[in-house]
C-alpha cells in the first residue's frame, strides 16, 4: 500500500511459468484519480477492470476506457494507465511466444482490442463474469490459469530455438537458421508472427531495459557515462534517443518521475 494505492505482483504456478511472467493487481482506495507510466515490455497484457473507471492513455492523450477485459500488445513503448477512486485491475503479462499459442495471431503493437473478437466464441465475457464475483486477486489468478489451460497450444521448434538464444554475441537469426536448416529470411518472418517484433527491435529493447535495471539497482548519483558503458551504447546521444523513443523523456527526467513508473519486467 502507498498511500491509497494497493498494487503488488502474483507469480505463476511452475505449470504456467512459461506462458505467464507473472500477474499485476492495482486497486485505488484514494478519493483521487491516480496516474502511473507503464514501461515497454515487449508482450503482449491481458487486463481486467472491476469497480469504478480504468482509463489507458496514449502519448498522443487519446483516452481509451479499459471496460472489463481488454488485450494490449506486444507494447513497445510507454503509456499512461489512470485508474478512479474504487478502480481495481488485474493483469496476465504472456510471456515469449504464448499470447500466439493462445490465440494463433499476434496483434503487432495495434490499438487494444476485446479478445473475444479473436474467438468465435464469447468466453472471455464469461470468464470476466466468473472472476468479479472472487473475493481477492489470488482466487481470479487461479480461476483463470485454470480457464485457459485448455486453450494452449504446444510450442514449435521454431519457438523454442529462438526463445532459448542467449548469447550476446551471436545474431540470433543466423544462428537459428543455421540450426534449423531454414533460411535467415524464414526466421525473421517466424520471429515476427510468433513474437510480434523482430529480432532487431527485441536487442534494441534489452539494450534499454539492461540501462533502466542499472539506475534502478544504483543507490548513488547516476553516472551517466557509467551507464553508457555498462549498457552497451555508443555514446550520450544514443542512450537519450532510446529513452525519448521508449518512454518520450529523457534520461534525467525518467529519474526525476521514477516513482510513477511501473514496470511489467524489473
Amino acid at each position: 500500500m502507498d498511500d491509497g494505492y494497493l498494487n503488488y505482483r502474483i507469480s505463476v504456478h511452475l505449470e504456467f511459468s512459461e506462458v505467464f511472467t507473472h500477474f499485476y493487481y492495482a486497486e485505488n482506495t484514494t478519493d483521487s484519480v491516480i496516474k502511473k507510466t507503464l514501461l515497454p515490455t515487449f508482450q503482449t497484457i491481458l487486463a481486467f477492470s472491476f469497480g469504478c473507471k480504468a482509463t489507458l492513455i496514449s502519448k498522443e492523450n487519446t483516452e481509451i476506457s479499459l471496460d472489463r477485459c481488454l488485450v494490449l500488445g506486444p507494447i513497445k513503448k510507454a503509456f499512461e494507465y489512470a485508474l478512479d477512486p474504487g478502480s481495481k485491475i488485474l493483469v496476465a503479462t504472456f510471456k515469449n511466444d504464448s499470447f500466439y499459442r493462445f490465440f494463433g495471431s499476434v496483434s503487432q503493437g495495434k490499438a487494444p482490442f476485446d479478445p473475444d473478437d479473436l474467438l468465435i466464441e464469447n468466453c472471455f465475457s464469461f470468464l470476466w463474469q466468473e472472476i468479479a464475483e472472487l473475493d481477492s486477486a489470488e482466487e481470479k489468478v487461479n480461476f483463470i490459469l485454470n480457464f485457459c489451460r485448455p486453450y494452449l497450444k504446444s510450442p514449435n521448434a521454431i519457438s523454442a530455438f529462438l526463445t532459448d538464444f542467449n548469447n550476446e554475441a551471436q545474431n540470433p537469426i543466423k544462428a537459428v537458421s543455421e540450426m534449423s536448416q531454414l533460411t535467415e529470411r524464414a526466421i525473421q518472418y517466424q520471429h515476427k508472427k510468433l513474437f510480434g517484433f523482430s529480432a532487431k527491435e527485441k536487442m534494441r529493447y534489452l539494450r534499454f531495459l539492461k540501462a533502466i535495471c542499472y539506475i534502478q539497482n544504483t543507490s548513488e548519483k547516476i553516472n551517466w557515462f557509467d551507464v553508457i558503458n555498462e549498457c552497451g551504447y555508443y555514446d550520450q546521444s544514443q542512450l537519450i534517443h532510446d529513452f525519448k523513443h521508449y518512454v518520450n523523456a529523457s534520461p534525467n527526467q525518467y529519474l526525476k518521475f521514477q516513482q510513477d513508473i511501473c514496470s511489467g519486467n524489473i
